[in-house]
């Protein structure tokens, strides 16, 4: 099953509204890669923690976001080229979420595509820079898991 966050939901948030708990100007914690349309080997994996001090229901009025996530990204991948599509997926055993601020300053939110783990595709994804979060959904910390960035059917 794939899922993509419409922008339309994403667009309902204005980024400099609600807390912005969320800070894309910090340094992410697990790094930052560049990967351009084509890259080798498909999928790239990262392994992550999920969660931390910040609940995103109180950071962003958007029904259905929850779960916390760090301040800093935990992520940040720097993209290029052209696309079809461009999968952000996490693989995890504890219920995690999914949170991506795009180049455009779009904010999209994903939880439980498959069984606990969330999924966002960019359709065209656009070049520039993608934060990502990786949140736990029952509010703990220190959740191991993958991100996984693909350009394949997920």
């Amino acid at each position: 099953m794939k899922i993509t966050v419409a922008a339309a939901v994403a667009a309902a948030l204005v980024a400099g509204g609600a807390l912005a708990c969320p800070n894309y100007d910090a340094r992410p914690a697990f790094g930052t890669i560049q990967l351009q349309a084509g890259f080798l080997p498909d999928p790239y994996r990262r392994n992550i923690t999920a969660g931390g001090g910040y609940d995103l229901a109180r950071c962003f009025d958007v029904d259905g976001w929850g779960g916390s996530v760090a301040s800093a990204p935990d992520f940040r991948l720097v993209w290029s080229g052209s696309s079809a599509q461009l999968t952000l997926a996490v693989e995890a055993v504890k219920d995690t979420v999914l949170l991506v601020n795009d180049p455009n300053g779009q904010w999209f939110f994903q939880d439980d595509v498959y069984g606990v783990n969330p999924v966002i595709t960019f359709s065209n994804p656009i070049p520039g820079q993608y934060d990502v979060w990786i949140g736990a959904y029952d509010g703990t910390s220190r959740n191991p898991g993958q991100l996984v960035i693909t350009e394949m059917a997920y």
